[in-house]
């Protein structure tokens, strides 16, 4: 038998080799521990918008609360174009370390592999999905002074003047633009679209009268419809919204299965820690359920989600198949 390099006798010799075989175990808690907690530094939010509109707005109120239930700083960064595959590409290009986030509607996440043959970046494996967090639907709105005053004059005056009508869309590939051809392909009838760059243009051209009218996000059509500017002619959700009951859902008005939301995705870039996804995911849906802030959605007539990562890969799928079937048989190209 060797001599013992340590010299101790066998009792005191077996505890100081259990403590040297303890060291490297204790200094991968030691490591632990001394890592900083997430989120150690400022984290970006980007929205592929420009500012204003429910994308953005949801955007800002989930940082604001992310920042105070997660003691850190969270920022929203806008960055519009492309119909929001600019902003949505900077995510998936982003170091996967959880400081790069994105919020983005169905437009973007949904629609954009559809309408565009080739984008700069991989929808299906560059994201890592955190949450869906919520949803607003759209009111089918005309100026307050139209002759149109119900769907059934809208539909009657398109059959009149086939492709005569004008809709105006929050950018082309939005679900602003998608939801009117859903429409249109319902219920066989033509008009002819004129993009906008942002909600905001849309809006001021159905108040200008520069377009007949526009499949409107609740956030910032329920202003103008208090106010008497513009007339709300149905909403493209399945349920009436509680803020505006007097206004009928499409399917009530004679297309049957009819349903279009603008619904809002949270994702972080592919290869983001699982902890932190979930860390994420867990702080979104507590956010969402706090009085204060669900207050406000139900202010802007917005629906609550608040899924679980897990889910909503399934609902992505869904939308897509969905929405695919409408651009392929349409044949919407973006030019």
């Amino acid at each position: 038998m060797q001599d013992d390099p340590t010299g101790a006798p066998p009792l005191r010799r077996r505890a100081l080799l259990a403590g040297l075989g303890a060291l490297p175990l204790a200094g991968t808690a030691a490591a632990r521990a001394q890592a900083p907690a997430y989120p150690a530094r400022a984290v970006t939010i980007i929205v592929p918008f420009a500012p204003g509109g429910s994308t953005d707005f949801v955007a800002r109120l989930l940082a604001q609360h992310l920042s105070a239930r997660l003691s850190g700083n969270f920022v929203v960064e806008n960055r519009a174009g492309g119909s929001g595959t600019l902003g949505h590409g900077a995510v998936a290009r982003a170091r996967p370390d959880g400081y790069t986030l994105g919020v983005s509607p169905t437009g973007t996440f949904a629609l954009a592999p559809f309408l565009f043959e080739k984008l700069p970046y991989d929808s299906d494996k560059g994201f890592a999905p955190i949450s869906l967090l919520a949803g607003n639907a759209m009111f089918v709105c005309v100026h307050a002074s139209s002759d149109i005053k119900s769907y059934a004059e809208l539909i009657a005056a398109a059959k009149a003047q086939p492709g005569k009508l004008t809709y105006a869309s929050a950018g082309a590939g939005t679900i602003a633009h998608l939801a009117p051809e859903l429409m249109l392909d319902m219920s066989g009838t033509q008009m002819l679209h004129v993009a906008y760059r942002s909600g905001g243009l849309q809006v001021q051209a159905v108040l200008g009268r520069e377009a007949n009218l526009g499949f409107i996000d609740t956030v910032t059509a329920i202003p103008f419809i208090q106010s008497g500017d513009l007339r709300a002619l149905a909403v493209t959700s399945a349920a009436r919204s509680p803020q505006m009951p007097q206004v009928p859902t499409l399917a009530e008005c004679g297309l049957a299965g009819y349903r279009a939301t603008n619904d809002f995705g949270f994702f972080a870039p592919a290869g983001t820690p699982p902890g932190i996804v979930r860390q994420l995911s867990d702080a979104a849906r507590d956010v969402l359920a706090m009085p204060d802030v669900k207050a406000r959605l139900d202010a802007a007539a917005i629906d609550i989600y608040a899924g679980s990562a897990e889910a909503f890969p399934a609902y992505q799928a869904d939308e897509a198949r969905r929405w695919g079937d409408l651009i392929r048989r349409r044949d919407i190209k973006m030019e």
